[in-house]
């Protein structure tokens, strides 16, 4: 295990490669960001609207997906106000065990704003039961709502015959996730090669009970029917020069947004401005430290440190002591809806932890191998 000799993302990373200086991708990535010329970048994104003209008939220009978050927020309101575009929003919403009444009002501000929203709701005893299998044979619940949640939109641009998906970040350039890098930094069409996303709706779901028909809303649509229908997903992150966590949230909260008001021990968000329309993700934000030995606020400093707003001394100390946590009560809550005892989720925790990078003690506490900031 080794790390950014800039910030602190470690090589675990899935799909990631470090340069020859010692350079995360991301890292990288930002250090070319300090020579591009972004009004240059914006008369590309011009150029590039009018390859999508609006269709006769069709009375939007645009599909992006959204939780009602930060990133979506801003993006629509970026996409509407700056661009003169009318898009359509598309949000998948959560079963009301997993959905909070943020999220819920973070949708509502988005309608209140003024955008058409069309929510869709995949059928909630499939999305329990896969979530369970999930958790089960990967130790990630969200392995199948990802699925969806990533699928929706596409699904929807078909249906809508609406060709041009805007997305947010590029995971390849500003996460590291290289398997999604397409033919140029807004390209967004190898999303489907995301780490989250490896491997569609497939066998595993077949083999938890779930009957082929009931997998539509799981099923990403495949590159001949991207071609087909003429989509293109376009990373919006890439013409933003001042796109980040901390900004994006910023943006969103002047125009409504509600934030997460829970403690950072409890969390992990530091914050406050991250996966507001649901608690549960923060299981898998400590699932991801124990299986690659980095969580939330590893994202969360490794962004400040590329921005110079936070020492990488600083993020050491952050991520040695919120990096895997979580609330007991988010535990008990997603035990008691997938219909398993905590202990059952401990020890399917403990069966996933990387043991190249931790230790479990006599007492059941894990323990890190490895020197943040240092490795192995």
């Amino acid at each position: 295990m080794k790390y950014c000799t800039n910030c602190l993302q470690p090589d675990t990373r899935p799909n990631t490669k470090f340069t020859a200086e010692g350079l995360c991708p991301a890292c990288d990535y930002f250090g070319r960001l300090q020579h591009v010329d972004w009004q240059e970048r914006y008369d590309i994104l011009q150029d590039l609207l009018t390859a999508f003209p609006r269709k006769q008939g069709q009375h939007f220009d645009c599909i992006i997906g959204v939780s009602g978050g930060k990133d979506s927020t801003r993006q629509a309101l970026w996409v509407r106000d700056k661009l003169g575009l009318r898009p359509l929003l598309a949000c998948l919403s959560y079963p009301p065990e997993q959905v909070t009444q943020r999220g819920v009002d973070n949708i509502s501000n988005l309608i209140e704003l003024g955008f058409d929203v069309v929510l869709s709701a995949p059928a909630p005893g499939t999305w329990k039961n896969l979530m369970r299998a999930s958790f089960d044979r990967f130790t990630n619940w969200a392995k199948s709502t990802e699925l969806a949640l990533f699928s929706s939109v596409p699904q929807l641009a078909i249906r809508y015959g609406i060709s041009l998906i805007l997305w947010g970040e590029n995971p390849g350039l500003q996460l590291g996730d290289l398997k999604t890098l397409g033919r140029t930094g807004y390209d967004g069409n190898n999303l489907r090669y995301m780490n989250t996303l490896s491997g569609a709706a497939s066998d595993w779901m077949l083999e938890a009970g779930v009957q082929r028909q009931d997998l539509i809303a799981y099923q990403y649509p495949s590159p001949e029917q991207f071609d087909a229908h003429g989509l293109q997903i376009v990373y919006l992150g890439w013409f933003l020069g001042d796109w980040s966590l901390a900004n994006n949230g910023m943006y969103s909260v002047a125009s409504g947004l509600q934030l997460r008001e829970d403690s950072v021990a409890n969390t992990g968000d530091l914050l406050g401005i991250t996966s507001l329309d649901e608690d549960w993700v923060t299981l898998n934000q400590m699932i991801k430290y124990y299986k690659f030995g980095f969580g939330r606020v590893t994202d969360y400093a490794n962004e400040e440190i590329r921005l110079g707003r936070m020492t990488r001394n600083r993020g050491i100390d952050l991520v040695e002591k919120y990096d895997d946590a979580c609330s007991d009560e988010y535990i008990d809550s997603f035990c008691a809806y997938i219909g398993i005892s905590k202990a059952r989720f401990r020890e399917q925790v403990d069966s996933a932890i990387n043991r190249d990078l931790f230790t479990i003690d006599a007492a059941g506490a894990v323990r890190r191998k490895y020197k943040v900031g240092v490795g192995l």
